[in-house]
């Protein structure tokens, strides 16, 4: 598995829980979490008021502002994406002159 950053992991905790409601272990499982990963990371999101808590049915589920934050991340995920994907298909210009003085041009 890549490593993953910690806002990627919010954003995977986030979007499971907006679909009605998880328990702990169906985070930590949706997420690839270990247990203290995933204590970690509600305690995190719990404090900055990104997911709640029914003690009722005892499941986390995404606030307005966790999808506010999913909606920001989609959007700066796919803002990377496409920057990623112009720049792969840029040519360097250190290259560009190696192949000049080779003769061969690109």
């Amino acid at each position: 598995m890549n490593y993953r950053s910690r806002d990627d992991i919010v954003s995977v905790i986030l979007d499971a829980a907006n679909s009605g409601g998880l328990t702990k272990t169906k985070i930590m499982y949706q997420a690839y979490l270990s247990h203290d990963q995933m204590k970690e990371y509600l305690r995190l999101l719990i404090e900055n008021g990104l997911l709640g808590y029914d003690v009722y049915t005892r499941k986390f589920k995404t606030t307005e502002k966790g999808l506010r934050f999913l909606d920001a991340y989609t959007q700066m995920s796919d803002v990377m994406k496409t920057e990623q994907q112009g720049q792969q298909t840029m040519v360097n210009p250190k290259e560009r002159i190696f192949e000049k003085t080779h003769h061969r041009w690109i």
